[in-house]
């Protein structure tokens, strides 16, 4: 008897194996016809696998997750079956589901361009209004190894294999791949299809192997959610932090550094502003900062696990002849601040907090402006506390998390992700330091999904993603739990009876990679700060010349009260200098003029046009200064 429970709580009985198709079929022939496959106990299903066991059954559409993940895996291959129909002697590598889409692999000699993807894109149409069917076999790996016998690739990928495991084949019309499935039955639910892009990838994501040529792609079983995908990607590029990183001089990438931000002036300013104002927020919560050094020696990091675990992504350096480590977190350092000292169960929770700067090698290929670089700030904390005390302190962390995206209207979900494959530790510390997490999720009443196998090395972890003012999502803030740093370094504290105890260790970053969250805000307000942030916050705008003393009389007051200020003496005409101030984004032009100086006024203008008309300085200082004291977000 196989038992599957839906997520409403009813049970499903079949008395041998069955299809998933046929248990859709079965719930209702609506749910058929819009679904894309299932889900049993967290393993995503096409319609066609078989299930033979009990679990918890879950029907998924294109809406969900897993729906979209099927969806886009099989228009992956009807993108490459596109590709050998237009270039025979293509060879392909890998062509998966992404966030959002697909991509191949492929290597060609010819080298695709622009209008190369309208081709290939008018064919991949074409087979899917074909409705082909997608059939699954499961092959032998000699059967497998003749089958893609000139596809070295491939052949790569089946020879690494492990002995016994199942190799399954997909074949659309006459088009064959190697695959793990799961797919959609046909591809008659493929109605919009769009090829995005074309970029260089190096095989495996090693530099050291051939570079492919990877295009990108979306699909959506509607022609008007394409459109409006299309219209948000067009919405995205206007807002790409590197593109406007450049055009409001905030920061800048050089050949000299490569993955290395350097920031200007302006940016400095937005950065200063967003680290001192979270400064003054923790340290009303409780927090103590420290700094920590950047290279320490390599001992520490064998300690950590971090050479087991992490040693492809570090840097490295003698000193003195003995070997030493470029930080690629900050942990260890904190560990290190903690256990200088002995501690009692009264001082506990202690929490430190750091902004520390890490490097972390990354691939070239991966390099993506203030998103993907090798060295950046995290605004870490670790809290030491007792088993008693974690769920308290991982209710502060996420209240904590709740003022800081709200601060910046962001909207966010939670994911609790948990043991990676590679982990340290026991299985008995992991289960419980997963429950901890998950008990206080629950206790809190949140809402959350489960991120299997993506928690950290170390420890599970709650990963908050958010929504920003387009409606993408960006993995941003994590509290981390941790029973084993502590034990590798012997940390301890002083129990009730005297006797030595080893401390719980929560790590946690909101802001997550400072450059990476200033990034995001640059999109998510598309350079259009609010007040508070605004590298410049206010520009005065003289009419002619002869005002300029008005004009600068102006900016002095509004620098005595704090606020960032220029003044546009420039000899061009005023609407020059009123449309150059809305490009350069200020929040605020203030006109002045003949009128404005006898009645000292000046006349408001707004970075979206909006003209407010004249207005005493002492006033507007006072509505700027509300603005700036409640983050109003305009």
């Amino acid at each position: 008897m196989i038992i599957l429970t839906l997520p409403d709580g009813k049970e499903l009985n079949y008395e041998e194996e069955v299809l998933v198709k046929d248990v859709v079929k079965g719930i209702s022939e609506g749910l058929y016809r819009d679904s894309m496959g299932a889900v049993l106990d967290g393993e995503v299903l096409g319609m066609e696998d078989i299930i033979n066991k009990n679990g918890n059954f879950k029907v998924v559409k294109f809406a969900d997750e897993e729906g979209k993940e099927i969806f886009w895996h099989t228009s992956s291959h009807i993108l490459a079956h596109a590709v050998k129909n237009l270039y025979p002697d293509a060879k392909f590598a890998i062509g998966p589901a992404i966030g959002d889409g697909f991509y191949y692999d492929i290597d060609v000699e010819h080298r695709f361009v622009p209008e190369d993807l309208e081709k290939i894109e008018a064919e991949a149409l074409r087979l899917a209004k074909e409705n082909l069917e997608v059939k699954r076999s499961v092959v032998s790996k000699e059967e497998a190894l003749e089958t893609f016998k000139d596809e070295p690739y491939k052949i790569e990928l089946i020879n690494e294999l492990p002995e016994g495991e199942e190799i399954s084949l997909y074949k659309t019309g006459d088009f064959v791949d190697l695959c793990r499935g799961p797919h959609l039955e046909n591809t008659k639910k493929i109605k919009a299809l769009k090829l995005l892009s074309i970029a260089g990838a190096y095989w495996r994501g090693d530099e050291k192997n051939k570079m492919l040529q990877r295009i990108y792609g979306i699909s959506f079983e509607k022609q008007k959610d394409l459109e409006e995908f299309i219209q948000m990607r067009e919405e995205a590029e206007k807002r790409d932090h590197r593109k406007l990183g450049r055009e409001l001089d905030l920061f800048s990438f050089h050949e000299e550094g490569p993955g290395f931000p350097f920031f200007h002036p302006k940016g400095m300013v937005l950065r200063n502003t967003v680290m001192q104002w979270w400064r003054g927020v923790l340290e009303e919560n409780g927090y103590g900062e420290i700094l920590t050094p950047i290279i320490l020696n390599e001992a520490l990091w064998h300690q950590s696990g971090h050479w087991d675990h992490y040693k492809e992504n570090m840097y490295f350096t003698n000193i003195d002849e003995g070997a030493y480590a470029v930080k690629p977190m900050n942990c260890p350092g904190s560990i290190l601040v903690y256990g200088s000292k002995q501690h009692s169960y009264r001082d506990l929770p202690i929490r430190l907090s750091e902004y520390g700067l890490v490097h972390r090698h990354e691939l070239s290929g991966a390099l993506h402006g203030l998103f993907r670089v090798r060295a950046f700030t995290q605004d870490d904390a670790h809290i030491y506390c007792l088993p008693s005390q974690i769920t308290d302190e991982v209710f502060k962390m996420i209240d904590l998390a709740d003022y800081l995206y709200s601060t910046f209207g962001f909207k966010y979900s939670i994911e609790l992700s948990t043991r990676p494959e590679d982990f340290m530790g026991d299985i008995e510390s992991w289960n419980l330091a997963e429950e901890s997490l998950e008990a206080a999720l629950i206790e809190k009443g949140l809402p959350y999904k489960i991120n299997a196998g993506d928690g950290a090395f170390y420890g599970p972890k709650i990963d908050f993603q958010l929504e920003d003012a387009i409606g993408r999502t960006w993995q941003c803030g994590t509290i981390q739990l941790d029973f084993q740093l502590p034990k590798n370094f012997e940390l301890s504290y002083i129990n009730e009876k005297g006797e030595k105890e080893t401390p719980i260790m929560l790590h946690r970053a909101l802001l997550g990679s400072l450059e990476r969250f200033l990034g995001i805000l640059v999109e998510h307000f598309a350079g259009k700060f609010p007040i508070w942030l605004a590298p410049v916050q206010v520009k005065v705008v003289p009419v002619s010349e002869k005002f300029g003393d008005y004009a600068k009389e102006v900016a002095d007051k509004f620098i005595a009260e704090g606020f960032r200020v220029e003044v546009d003496n420039r000899d061009e005409k005023l609407g020059k200098k009123i449309r150059d101030g809305q490009m350069e984004k200020v929040p605020y032009v203030l006109v002045v003029g003949e009128k404005e100086m006898n009645d000292k006024t000046v006349s408001v203008r707004v970075r979206d046009g909006e003209d407010q008309g004249a207005k005493s300085v002492e006033d507007v200082i006072a509505e700027f200064k509300k603005e700036v004291k409640e983050k109003t977000i305009k």
